[in-house]
């Protein structure tokens, strides 16, 4: 790259000088390259610890003049090509231009001048095409890419100076950071250390100080520990390694790879150490606390925030904070947690004004609601750059207000003001539960507890009537003194509302807000109704689910007695699963929101349960529960924490993996009576899963004195399903709902009551040290533990799945399937155009998850398959390719792959030799005798299915799944016969195969002597079937060959010199029987035959082997075999499969003439049966995905010696 140029007063120090002329030298850095000795370990090592080499490239190029000392640099290259290329340009450019000045200070200003130009005109260039990192960090990553052997897709986003900790020694050098790999290289005095890491592979990361590692970030993997510290910032630098590793898990929980975002705000001023890519993991980062903390949109970005102070009108005082403004939100939050807590939507905002300035109230901002409440921020910094920010976004808000459209609870919903709130009591009451939506689907317009409680007054409840009248008259207060709707001030005074109860007549409405769930709900008008009509008599397997557990969602409960509760269940969760096929539908999913449609609308219910499923509890309810199990880690975490005594003894029993999952799937609604759950329920959806995890803890503290006392888990799960039996709401004025958990309050003494507010209470007060930070960090580390887990698990599930006579041993496979994924992961980092990677899927089993292409199977093939053919593996790798392939989508699954690598490396001669056989069959004739092979039988049962109305039901996938099971054993005589075109082709592979072999000698006199009898053979086959009155069976291979068009005219002309063979040199050999060369010639002619279309194929064997002792029957594997590329035998098959026919129709031999005559050289049968191991193969794998660029001109031998 061209560099403006400054001055160096030492021009040789530390550099070589490789061209020179009268104006430029062209310099290599001492240490790079061959050679350098003593002084090249230096500065190697210098160029490590100082990074030098991320400031100065190896190569640079300077201006000079005669008379002056002065150097200037002009140019620096990461490479001798790059540099070449701008030496070349200024000598073709400037020299003869330079030659013509008199004054050397002219010659230098000219040459400057120039090279300002070029970067000039460089950087107008490249400006249109969005952020470029700074240039000292592109120098980084182009070190890195080379150091490394990265390709251009894989973006660094930062390296930091660290030590890489090895045994007791810390090794100095440069952390790498990119988006799928942790990449370190240090180089001392000669000893050099290098590591490369997937972020999939990473099982554990954590920042700890220890005596022997004093603050250092550890870094797990299945197979070894990495230490890492002595960093500048180690704060900044553990949290991206969390970003990317948490972009890596995501990656392999649903194949989501890393987007960059492209409508990320430009800065003013660009840091010059800190990429694009940085910044957009930081602007992320904000993203998503941003919205947790406020519980918005998935879709919300932070435009920016600032320091200011709020007037809170309920107690007159001016509490600091900060404000963030979105596209669609104005946000506050306190510095103290709990003081004022405050959403503000665009939507609803009328004006925004400067007040006048005061000392006591400066930079006021004023910002007045459609509710006719006005919030007063003061102590801005930069006041107007934040009103014009604020009107932009007000600009492009709807001007229209959503979501007034008719229901009582919408009508007292919106921000209004707290006098014009009306009532519970005054809601308008609907005489029917069902509303026709706009698209004509009725949709349940109001919580079911409404219809089937019924109205009972206050005062006939008594005790209760009246405490639930004190809640309503608390909450209305509340409502008057700080707000109702989205804009209330949320502040300690809140909370403590909640934790004392949230009266029935609210409950849903405070569910809406605290969940965020109103917000997307106005937003979208008439999606939920869109949905429901979309998804109605849509069949899925979620459906098939849903239907299976809608009775089982509260039976006890009347509202779901009955068709109406089933009914709007069914529309709710089907409208979802319609929503989020990603998610569909998970258990437990049913029994929430069957609670949250006792409260709330249909509408409402679907919104809340959206809130839940992609906000609140994140990955709970995908197929493999991976949030709960995260929730669980930092459940049995805490309980070590908090509750030590008894960790131990939990653990040992087993218990909590047992208890949690039913605990926060259900938030206790399944294992406490429903009126005391829903208790917790308006807890959690004011603070969160912190709430589920305090009461979790203190059931145990409650009841640890029992647990300690038990001696299995069943114990265990008895006292606490008892204890939970019994956990009430005395306050609660519904009718006692029969609750049918387990009946576990068997004994003598039952168990004493507990009251449900004492319970949160005792948990508010033992466990409330809980902040959201700390859990969210906790998630990161368990989620990590987790994920891998199950990746190991579904590891475990696919090798299981594989059939026990495939030959490999368990650990083999295990290698094989990490190989195989790694694989595929790969083209999801840096190929995303291909098949493999686009169409990964998650929800589908695992042994079809993980899915490779042919070109990655090619270079997977060429790695690891026993049979080694030079430039030829890629045709037999295509070959073998299209044979496992069953389906024809151009991918194979894992167990695909294993079949075809086992038929290489296990089994005998004879399945050896099957494999390569068939690999030179047409996949048409294989098709056709797989067809016939399989018999009448498949086809009738699938008429007979046909017929039938109803879907096939368990027993017919299960007798499917057994015929899958069932070994077919494929005989011999069950394969087609082969004609001459396709016997040449093997002829050629195992010409190839031989050719890097020891005994590549005898191999080829073998296998000439056995090709030369094969001819013979198949012309006394031909002669045979050519008599009169004899009908030939299965011989012609054009029989397996369906009518195609003909070929084009080119192939047609490359075959037709193998079509028009003279017969008299094949009967030529059949007369000269014992002697070897005269066969050998025979093999020649039938090769030359074959290939005489094409020039190059007509090669001697001397231009290709020294070897003088090679007889003519060379020609097959040298002249028509190592010549051959894979488009020239992509033709030859085509060829074959529309016509084999065509080159001498009676022509054919069989497999078991093949194997026949193969079993009369001993040094073949060795060759085939020799075993090779595996192992060795994939350890050179995985050496290979770790290797450094081939293309660096960096000898680190040339550096060490």
């Amino acid at each position: 790259m061209w560099l403006v140029p400054e001055e160096v007063l030492v021009a040789n120090a530390l550099w070589v000088t490789e061209r020179a002329n009268p104006f430029f030298v062209l310099q290599r850095r001492r240490g790079h390259g061959q050679g350098g000795g003593l002084t090249g370990l230096l500065v190697g090592t210098l160029d490590v610890v100082l990074d030098s080499s991320a400031r100065v490239a190896p190569y640079r190029i300077l201006h000079q003049t005669q008379d002056s000392q002065i150097y200037w640099t002009v140019a620096s290259g990461s490479s001798r090509k790059e540099i070449t290329k701008h030496w070349e340009w200024l000598e073709n450019n400037l020299l003869q231009t330079l030659s013509i000045f008199d004054n050397e200070e002219d010659i230098t200003t000219f040459v400057k001048g120039k090279i300002h130009g070029i970067i000039a005109e460089e950087n107008k260039n490249l400006q249109p095409q969005g952020d470029e990192d700074p240039g000292k960090f592109k120098e980084a990553e182009l070190k890195m890419r080379k150091q490394f052997g990265m390709p251009e897709g894989e973006k660094l986003v930062n390296y930091y100076s660290c030590s890489y900790w090895k045994g007791r020694v810390p090794r100095q050098g440069w952390l790498y950071l990119t988006v799928n790999h942790l990449c370190f290289y240090s180089f001392l005095l000669g000893k050099e250390v290098s590591l490369v890491v997937q972020w999939v592979d990473v099982t554990r990361l954590e920042k700890n100080a220890t005596l022997l590692f004093p603050e250092s970030i550890r870094v797990d993997t299945r197979n070894e520990e990495l230490f890492f510290s002595m960093f500048l910032n180690i704060g900044e630098t553990f949290k991206l390694m969390e970003q990317l590793a948490n972009l890596a898990m995501r990656q392999l929980l649903d194949s989501e790879g890393f987007l960059e975002d492209k409508a990320l705000p430009r800065p003013s001023r660009p840091h010059r150490n800190i990429s694009a890519l940085k910044r957009d993991l930081d602007a992320r980062a904000k993203n998503e606390s941003y919205r947790a903390t406020f519980r918005l949109p998935g879709d919300e970005l932070l435009d920016g925030h600032t320091s200011c102070t709020l007037w809170t009108p309920f107690n007159k005082l001016h509490i600091p904070g900060q404000m963030f403004i979105s596209s669609n939100y104005i946000c506050f939050a306190s510095k103290e947690e709990d003081a004022c807590h405050l959403i503000i939507p665009l939507r609803e905002v009328t004006i925004v004004e400067k007040a006048d300035s005061s000392s006591v109230l400066p930079s006021p901002l004023s910002v007045s609601t459609k509710s006719k409440m006005t919030f007063l921020f003061a102590n801005l910094k930069d006041r107007d750059f934040l009103v014009q920010r604020i009107s932009d976004f007000l600009q492009k808000t709807p001007s229209k207000q959503l979501g007034g459209n008719g229901s009582g609870r919408k009508a007292s919903f919106g921000d209004q003001a707290p006098e014009a709130s009306p009532a519970p009591q005054e809601e308008s009451q609907q005489p029917t539960s069902l509303t026709p939506s706009p698209h004509g689907v009725p949709t349940a317009s109001q919580g079911l507890l409404k219809l089937f409680q019924g109205n009972t007054p206050m005062e006939d409840l008594g005790a209760k009537g009246a405490k639930e009248k004190m809640k309503e008259e608390w909450w209305h207060i509340h409502f008057f003194e700080y707000g109702r709707g989205v804009c209330m001030y949320r502040t300690a005074r809140t909370r403590t509302l909640v934790l004392k109860g949230i009266p029935e007549s609210l409950r849903g409405e405070l569910w809406l807000l605290f969940s965020g769930a109103w917000n997307e709900m106005v937003t979208h008008p008439g999606y939920y109704a869109e949905l429901v009509e979309k998804s109605t008599g849509k069949y899925s397997l979620a459906t098939e689910e849903i239907e299976r557990d809608l009775h089982r969602s509260m039976p006890e409960h009347p509202a779901f007695q009955n068709e109406l509760g089933i009914a709007a269940l069914r529309r709710v969760l089907t409208a979802y699963a319609f929503r989020n096929p990603t998610i569909g539908y998970c258990q437990a999913m049913n029994i929430v929101t069957s609670v949250l449609l006792l409260y709330g609308s249909e509408e409402e219910a679907f919104w809340l349960l959206v809130a839940l499923c992609e906000r609140m509890l994140p990955d709970y309810y995908n197929n493999r529960v991976v949030g709960a199990l995260v929730d669980q880690g930092i459940f049995e975490e805490l309980t070590r924490d908090f509750l030590p005594q008894l960790s131990e003894k939990m653990q040992e029993l087993g218990v909590i993996a047992s208890i949690s999952l039913s605990w926060f799937l259900t938030l206790f609604l399944s294992v406490m009576p429903f009126e005391s759950a829903v208790v917790i329920v308006d807890c959690f959806f004011y603070e969160g899963i912190k709430v589920v995890l305090q009461v979790a803890l203190a059931i145990l503290d409650a009841n640890m004195e029992q647990l300690l006392g038990c001696s299995d888990e069943g114990e265990a799960m008895t006292v606490l399903g008892r204890y939970l039996d019994n956990v009430v709401n005395k306050q609660s004025i519904s009718p006692p709902v029969p609750h049918l958990h387990a009946l576990l309050t068997s004994g003598d003494d039952p168990p004493a009551e507990v009251d449900i507010f004492d319970l949160l209470k005792v948990s508010y007060e033992k466990f409330s040290s809980l902040r959201a930070y700390d859990i969210e960090q906790m998630r990161f580390k368990q989620r990590l533990k987790v994920i891998q887990s199950l990746e190991d698990t579904a590891k475990r599930s696919v090798v299981r799945a594989i059939p026990g006579d495939i030959g490999f041993s368990i650990e083999e496979l295990e290698d094989l399937y990490m190989v195989f994924k790694a694989k595929q992961l790969t083209s999801q980092y840096w190929g995303s155009g291909r098949p493999g990677a686009a169409r990964r899927d998650p929800s589908l089993p695992y042994l079809e998850q993980y899915r490779i292409d042919a070109s990655q199977f090619q270079e997977l093939f060429a790695r690891l398959a026993p049979w080694a053919c030079g430039a030829h593996t890629p045709v037999l790798a295509g070959r073998m390719f299209r044979l496992l392939d069953r389906n024809k989508d151009s991918l194979i699954t894992f167990k695909e792959f294993v079949t075809g690598m086992s038929g290489m490396f296990h089994g005998d001669l004879t399945d050896k030799l099957k494999v390569l056989y068939k690999l030179h069959l047409p996949p048409e004739a294989l098709r056709q005798e797989e067809q016939e092979g399989a018999g009448n039988e498949n086809i009738q049962e699938k008429r007979g299915e046909e017929k039938g109305n109803s879907p096939p039901d368990c027993r017919h996938y299960l007798q499917m799944w057994a015929k899958e099971k069932e070994v077919q054993k494929e005989t011999i005589k069950d394969l087609p016969k082969m004609n001459q075109e396709q016997f040449i082709e093997l002829c050629k592979t195992l010409y190839n195969m031989f050719s890097e072999d020891p005994k590549e000698q005898d191999l080829y006199h073998a296998i000439a002597t056995v090709a030369s009898l094969l001819l013979r053979i198949g012309e006394v086959g031909k002669r045979f079937l050519g008599q009169p009155g004899r009908k030939p069976q299965d011989t012609a291979p054009g029989e397996y060959e369906p009518p195609a068009p003909g070929p084009p005219q080119e192939s047609a002309r490359e075959l037709q010199p193998a079509t028009t063979d003279n017969p008299q040199a094949k009967a030529g050999g059949d007369t000269q029987l014992g002697n070897a060369p005269q066969e050998s010639q025979v093999v020649g002619e039938e090769g030359s035959g074959e290939g005489q279309g094409s020039p190059s194929q007509r090669l001697s064997d001397d231009e290709t082997k020294d070897d003088m002792s090679m007889s003519s029957y060379s020609v097959v594997s040298t002249g028509s075999l190592q010549c051959e590329d894979l488009a020239e035998d992509t033709v030859l098959v085509g060829g074959e499969a529309r016509g084999g026919g065509a080159v001498d129709a009676d022509w054919s031999i069989s497999f078991e003439q093949i194997l026949a005559s193969i079993l009369t050289e001993s040094v073949l049968v060795n060759f085939f049966e020799e075993r090779v191991d595996i192992g060795l193969k994939i350890k050179d794998q995985r050496k290979v995905e770790r290797q450094f660029s081939t293309s660096s001109d960096y000898e680190q031998s040339g550096i060490s010696g």
